[in-house]
């Protein structure tokens, strides 16, 4: 899988996680909803520990050193594979 299509799983599981905790707000007794968000949790997790294997940190927060600083900028050229 490349670069641009993780990213777009990523954030798919990341819209579902988010829609998923909106409900939650006004159902939170919902146990087939909190099974759900458990459920999108770990495949973001895992979705985005793979994405940082391959191609480094998705944001600076979670960036350990300078090593971003190392890829293409946007204006650099292609970004995405």
């Amino acid at each position: 899988m490349n670069r641009h299509a993780m990213m777009k799983k990523l954030a798919a599981a990341k819209f579902a996680l988010w829609e998923i905790h909106l409900y939650l707000d006004t159902h939170p007794e919902d146990i087939t909803m909190i099974a759900a968000y458990k459920k999108y949790e770990a495949k973001y997790a895992l979705l985005l520990h793979e994405y940082e294997d391959k191609y480094g940190a998705i944001n600076i927060h979670d960036a350990h050193g300078v090593e971003w600083l190392k890829d293409p900028w946007p204006w650099d050229g292609k970004v995405c594979d």
